[in-house]
């Protein structure tokens, strides 16, 4: 067997890329290795750079990243191999003999000198006004191995125009190191192919097809490659200045939504470990910064479910019952911003199949600007919505031009987390140091089914408590022990779960005016998939395009960013799979806790619907506020 197995759809400048060596475990045996003079066996093809972690041994990288294949170009992480007279690359030196090492001898220390200075050379350093700054690699690398002087230069001169042209991402070329991770990110990762190698020799570069700007390539605006970049060479587009100009203008009253993900990571910003949750104390934190009210995104998530999970009852009804051909399934969620785009661009033949349902963000938008400023006598074009997601696709999408069905622009500002965390460091405050604070009313009340939006899995989990309860009569947690649906948690690419449906209820009565009974759906089985990363999704749909078994399926949650909206183009950096499940248990723990586990049981639902939205999901006003109306050919769609 090869020691290095393919893991990439094949793409043109592929060859730039050392192939990720096979797992160890599949190549079998093991070998010994000395480092530094201390033995060790590891598992035949253990990269130089993983047996070194092993023994707690530290290698500086650059392009290194756990979630990305090895490229091996930055040369950061050489050590000196016994019997062979170049430094190697340990992050792309699979062990397949006995071998002696040393990772800190003057060769190998002055090499790694060597390479900072040069990256220095042609990196524009501008440390005070770089959004990176304090939490950037190369400042770091420098730092660790000493660098007082510039041996190479240190460059000045602009070469690059700064692209801000994107809502969601500016790229400062002249800002980058050549690590290529963004690339590796957007082609191998998210497998979408908006960056690449541009170029030869000194004039190589990070471009984009035909060196186009942002705002007019197939970027899905998921950030992934912000998450991963080791400089400032590629950050969120920062609405911070208007914002504060907002909480600064007496006349204007300016809300605050904040999603279930930047509880879970905004710790991170503030020296605690990942998973640590500060929903109180954020709560406190956005009202001292000036934020005259402060809702939680998680009553939008409720709203979310009880308006796509009767859509996908009214989709089965009309195609199983009615024989409607219009009418598609399986039906995909829509709220997330980057799938969406990414099926815009690369699958637009399958936008029948997205739910026609807004993002909890853009629902709570049009709420704000319509029921609660009936109810609170505020003009809603005095009404300032601002959005903290863990997601930079949120810029984007806040900003579609048909996100304005409260006849205002619906949400005003999509805040990252990384973003918030500034503003409240701008205060004077010590986030972990503040008193706890509930949110307010009249959206006070959330349920757990809202907060494990957060996490990849969590709106098929919320989906289905509420689906299956409201079609067979019985209480989830009979169904599922402590209403916990496992199957469709973790961070497997792609999770499948298939219930049969042995006995069904009463039509609820909000529900009565669109279906008659569930007969029709006893003895069916509802075929469900979850999907993260859009190069999962693509295999889904590739499947489905060739008549497989997801053909056959009903309802499919996809989320752009791996492990869900926890691992979003907007949370704090670093970002690897252990961070993202520390990240995902600490909103499970908080879940458990909440008094409402159940979207359709969340009071404040119950009363939006009873006051407001008083034809029920679904109904004629929930169509015009809370989905999007989409033509496909000419022709009209709503479901």
């Amino acid at each position: 067997m090869s020691m290095y197995k393919k893991e990439r759809t094949p793409i043109s400048h592929q060859a730039l890329f050392v192939e990720k060596p096979a797992h160890p475990e599949d190549i079998g045996g093991s070998v010994s290795v000395k480092i530094n003079g201390k033995d060790l066996i590891v598992p035949m093809g253990t990269t130089i750079l993983e047996a070194c972690r092993m023994m707690g041994y530290h290698v500086p990288t650059l392009c290194h990243h756990e979630d990305l294949c090895i490229a091996g170009v930055c040369r950061v992480c050489v050590v000196e191999v016994d019997g062979m007279k170049p430094l190697q690359a340990s992050c792309s030196f699979p062990i397949m003999a006995p071998i002696s090492i040393k990772t800190s001898s003057p060769k190998v220390r002055k090499a790694r000198q060597n390479v900072i200075d040069l990256l220095i050379s042609e990196h524009k350093g501008e440390c005070y006004s770089c959004v990176r700054n304090n939490n950037c690699e190369l400042q770091s690398l420098s730092k660790e191995y000493g660098v007082e002087s510039y041996p190479y230069g240190h460059r000045t001169e602009t070469k690059h125009k700064i692209d801000n042209t994107s809502y969601s991402i500016v790229r400062e070329m002249d800002k980058c190191v050549h690590c290529l991770r963004c690339v590796r990110t957007c082609i191998d990762l998210q497998e979408v192919g908006v960056l690449e190698a541009v170029g030869r020799g000194d004039e190589t570069h990070v471009g984009t097809f035909m060196e186009k700007m942002m705002s007019d390539v197939v970027c899905i605006n998921c950030g992934q490659c912000i998450n991963r970049c080791p400089t400032g060479a590629l950050h969120a587009n920062d609405p911070r200045d208007m914002i504060w100009e907002a909480i600064d203008n007496p006349q204007k009253h300016v809300i605050i939504q904040t999603a279930p993900s930047p509880r879970a990571a905004i710790g991170e910003e503030f020296g605690l470990e990942p998973g640590t949750s500060l929903t109180g104390e954020m709560n406190t934190a956005m009202r001292k910064i000036g934020f005259d009210r402060v809702f939680d995104t998680n009553f939008a998530a409720d709203l979310t479910i009880l308006e796509e999970g009767t859509e996908l009852l009214l989709r089965l009804y009309k195609k199983l019952v009615l024989n409607d051909e219009n009418v598609q399934v399986p039906q995909f969620t829509s709220c997330c911003p980057g799938w969406v785009k990414f099926v815009e661009h690369f699958y637009p033949e399958i936008i029948p199949n997205l739910s026609t349902t807004k993002s909890p963000q853009q629902m709570f938008g049009a709420v704000l600007k319509t029921y609660y400023s009936e109810k609170s006598g505020i003009k809603p074009e005095d009404i300032v919505t601002v959005a903290v997601m863990p997601c930079s696709a949120k810029k984007y999408e806040c900003n579609r031009p048909e996100m304005n069905s409260s006849g205002y622009k619906d949400i005003d500002f999509g805040l990252t987390t990384r973003e918030l965390a500034q503003m409240i460091r701008e205060s004077g405050i010590y986030l972990p140091e503040l008193e706890k604070s509930e949110f307010d009313d009249p959206f006070g009340d959330a349920s757990g089914a809202g907060l494990i939006f957060g996490a990849t899995g969590g709106v098929m989990e919320a989906a289905l408590r509420t689906v299956l309860e409201l079609v067979t009569g019985k209480k989830i947690e009979n169904l599922f022990e402590n209403m916990d649906i496992k199957e469709v948690r973790g961070f497997e690419g792609i999770k499948t779960l298939q219930i049969p449906v042995t006995e069904v209820g009463e039509v609820p009565e909000i529900l009565k005016h669109l279906v008659p009974d569930w007969n029709w759906l006893k003895g069916a089985t509802i075929k469900v998939a979850v999907a993260h990363g859009t190069a999962n999704a693509k295999k889904i749909i590739k499947n489905i395009k060739e008549g497989g078994e997801f053909a056959g399926y009903h309802f499919i949650e996809v989320m752009a960013c791996p492990g869900g909206c926890i691992g979003g183009g907007g949370q704090p950096i670093p970002t690897n799979e252990k961070i993202r499940s520390q990240r995902a248990k600490a909103i499970y723990s908080e879940e458990k806790i909440l008094n409402e586990r159940k979207s359709h049981d969340n009071p404040k639902i119950k009363k939006i619907y009873s006051e407001f939205l008083t034809e029920g999901p679904c109904g004629h006003l929930s169509h015009k506020l809370l989905h999007t109306h989409y033509t496909v050919r000419g022709r009209e769609f709503v479901n």
